[in-house]
């Protein structure tokens, strides 16, 4: 086991990453940005240390700064967490020259999986069942054409180094395309350096669902279910739960063993997400692997009993994955609560939290970086805190996270809470029939 984890995030993931150390009796050392001097993440690590000035590509996104810190504190690992470096390859593989264990996947497998063209291939090849579309990037328009056109509209470009919406357009009949076609490539290279784009068959009315794994270095790999993550905006994820009720046990146990399938063929290490298209049909695509810990994996610990954080810096040690058969006794839910005004488009809600005070109860968990008098930066992302909830059936969970939502109490700035109190009552969502447009035609304003 290591001696001591360098985190290279900040907030509720680096606070997570903290507790789950201390449980394995590793030391943890902090990094922080000026703006996050009094986060909470600084205060219970064994060691902080100041790694640069608010923005990020000058401090989280720094790779010098981190490696020194480690050095400097004598650290042989580092978390990457979620977001920032965690799925950037050439960080996993400085970490390993510089005598770190990089505690994710090895450089090589971030990489096949972070282009998102290669990984569609990759997955075909191992006989995961992929969206009908091109065999990888395209460069011509006029092949692009003619692929969309054989494929059958709708069809979806997108960029192959994407996230986020960014990058991707959607293609509804063929007088479209061109401009479709050349406006996807140019917002790529914007936003990616990368003009690289794919075409794929567009499902109209698909869910999101997520497949956890985890694999170790000895070729192990499980799966601990699945994750229903069709709740969103604009491809951004506002509510997470397990089991799906979307789909059957035939289909989770099909989609689980696809997902290890994938895995082993890019000979995966630590956690990661397979993430699948469910069509109206019930056939499942793969969509992309996201090779990190994801923001929503309490949702999974609380389903299976099992803490996945310990878990992935255990594998990362070389400890050996046990055989499981996880069979989920509870269904959990998550909201993620962040910092924007829902009245507003969303828009982001930062500045200082006057008032406070957390849910409880039985089967609720909060995981959080912010207090009374906490001042919410405006430079990163705008998650406040996540709330997590479980019970024996859906509709309870569905009941005690309305109530559970009336309990938490933020003033000072604006937070999602109304629109998940709002979505709670929702009927068709109550119901479990819906797909990853309903948020864009949810009028929770009224």
């Amino acid at each position: 086991m290591f001696n001591k984890v360098l985190i290279a995030n900040r907030g509720e993931i680096a606070l997570r990453v903290i507790r789950a150390c201390r449980e394995l009796g590793v030391k943890t050392v902090a990094v922080y940005s000026e703006a996050d001097r009094y986060s909470l993440h600084v205060r219970f690590a064994d060691e902080a240390v100041c790694i640069g000035p608010p923005q990020s590509k000058e401090s989280y996104l720094s790779v010098p700064r981190l490696i020194a810190a480690a050095e400097v504190t004598n650290a042989d690992a580092i978390h990457p967490g979620y977001g920032f470096l965690s799925e950037n390859a050439s960080f996993a593989e400085i970490c390993g020259t510089s005598g770190l264990t990089f505690i994710g996947p090895k450089p090589e497998s971030i990489m096949s999986m972070g282009d998102k063209a290669l990984a569609k291939d990759t997955m075909r090849k191992a006989g995961v069942p992929v969206i009908p579309g091109s065999d990888g990037v395209v460069f011509d328009f006029n092949e692009a054409k003619r692929i969309a056109g054989e494929i059958g509209y709708p069809v979806i470009i997108k960029a192959t180094a994407g996230g986020g919406g960014r990058g991707m357009r959607i293609v509804r009949e063929a007088a479209e395309f061109e401009n479709a076609f050349r406006t996807a490539s140019h917002e790529a290279e914007k936003a990616f350096s990368n003009p690289s784009v794919y075409i794929e068959k567009y499902l109209e009315r698909p869910r999101h669902i997520e497949i956890q794994i985890m694999g170790d270095r000895h070729g192990n790999v499980v799966h601990f279910g699945e994750r229903d993550c069709t709740i969103q905006r604009r491809h951004q994820k506002l509510v997470e739960e397990s089991p799906s009720p979307a789909i059957t046990q035939e289909i989770r146990e099909a989609m689980g063993a696809a997902a290890v399938k994938g895995a082993k063929s890019v000979h995966y290490q630590g956690a990661g997400t397979i993430e699948f298209l469910l069509d109206k049909d019930k056939s499942f695509y793969f969509m992309e692997m996201n090779t990190r810990i994801q923001v929503e994996h309490p949702v999974t610990e609380e389903v299976v009993g099992i803490d996945l954080l310990k878990l992935q810096i255990e594998v990362a040690a070389g400890e050996r994955l046990k055989k499981m058969k996880v069979k989920p006794e509870w269904h959990a839910m998550e909201c993620r609560i962040n910092a924007e005004d829902p009245m507003h488009d969303f828009r982001p809600s930062p500045g200082k939290i006057v008032s406070f005070h957390m849910p409880g109860g039985f089967g609720v968990r909060v995981d959080t970086h912010a207090y009374a008098g906490y001042e919410i930066p405006p430079y990163y992302d705008s998650l406040v805190a996540k709330l997590i909830v479980k019970a024996k059936t859906r509709d309870e969970v569905v009941d005690k996270m309305y109530h559970t939502l009336d309990e938490f109490i933020v003033e000072g700035i604006h937070t999602t809470i109304p629109f998940h109190k709002k979505l709670m009552k929702n009927e068709q969502f109550r119901s479990g029939d819906f797909d990853t447009k309903f948020v864009e035609q949810f009028n929770f304003k009224d």
